[in-house]
Formats: structure tokens, C-alpha cells, sequence
């Protein structure tokens, strides 16, 4: 599968997709899951409940972020790749996280559901029809494609795991 034109997705994203070099997708997508996973379960609870100035959100904070993300760029990538053109809304990410109230669960349900939304976007990408990959879609008043939205999906799980990773001081 041949990697997202400039022209399939807002110049927004463009910072994600830039963070995944992979011509395979999917493979990117499976591959990065267990590396981001080790990286949480090191991390001790208490320490995912601090947050780490200038960064404003707390570990917990940023893990469920991610799950929302995983969540709604999924549901776009479904809608689009499933034909429907009904354009749909943006979401705001700073109300999202203190609705979310993710600093009263555990570190560890929080990855266990990430792995889970991660588990079931391969096997829905993996089965997608070679076409669906290239039909588009209207979010945040931006057209975006299928194939876009799965890139988007690792590049944002990469871009936040290397604030954690900095956060943490580990590599």
C-alpha cells in the first residue's frame, strides 16, 4: 500500500503521518502496540498521577487521550471506509480529558483498554477492501482518507509516547 498524498488529510496531521516512515500500515500498527505497552507498565501508578511541568496533563491523562483519539479516528476511519460521506465533527481534546476523569483509574485499565481499541482497528483495517483504503471523508470541516486515518493512528501513539519517554527520562 502506497503511503497518504499530502492531499489526503489536513496539513494538521501532517505532523503525525510525518513520524511513520513504514510503507506497511498495518504492521505499524501492530509493531508499535507492544512497545508502547512495555513503556506504560514501567511507569509506577504513582507516577502516572503526577504531571511532569511544562506538560499539563498527568500520564493517566495522556493514555486515556490516547483512547479517545484511537476511538475517534477509528469510528472516522469506518465511517469513510464504509462509504458514508455525512460529514462529521471535531472534537475538542482539552474538554475531553478532564470529562474523561482518568487520574481515578488505574495506569494499567487504561493500557488494557488501549490495547483493546488497538487490537480490534488492526483487525478492522486488515480486513478492509483494497478500495476502501482510498475513500475519503469529511472531519473537522478537513477531507481525510482512510489510509490517512491509520497512519494518523500510529503517528499520534509515537508522538505522545516520546513525550512520555522524555517526561520519564527513559529511552
Amino acid at each position: 500500500m502506497a503511503r497518504p498524498a499530502e492531499t489526503e488529510y489536513a496539513p494538521y496531521y501532517g505532523k503525525y503521518l510525518g513520524l511513520v516512515p513504514e510503507e506497511d500500515v498495518l504492521e505499524a500498527l501492530r509493531a508499535e502496540l507492544p512497545k508502547t505497552l512495555a513503556l506504560l507498565r514501567g511507569v509506577p501508578d504513582a507516577e502516572a498521577g503526577r504531571t511532569h511541568p511544562p506538560y499539563t496533563w498527568t500520564i493517566r491523562q495522556v493514555v486515556g487521550h490516547l483512547n479517545d483519539c484511537e476511538r475517534i479516528m477509528g469510528y472516522r476511519a469506518l465511517r469513510f471506509a464504509r462509504g458514508d460521506a455525512t460529514p462529521l465533527p471535531g472534537f475538542d481534546e482539552n474538554a475531553y480529558v478532564p470529562m474523561g476523569e482518568f487520574d481515578r483509574r488505574s495506569l494499567a485499565d487504561l493500557a488494557l483498554e488501549f490495547e483493546a481499541l488497538r487490537h480490534s482497528h488492526v483487525r478492522m483495517f486488515a480486513n478492509l477492501p483494497e478500495e476502501a483504503w482510498d475513500r475519503r471523508g469529511v472531519a473537522n470541516e478537513a477531507e481525510m482518507s482512510v489510509r490517512a486515518l491509520a497512519y494518523t493512528l500510529v503517528g499520534h501513539e509515537r508522538h505522545h509516547t516520546a513525550i512520555l519517554r522524555k517526561r520519564l527520562g527513559v529511552s
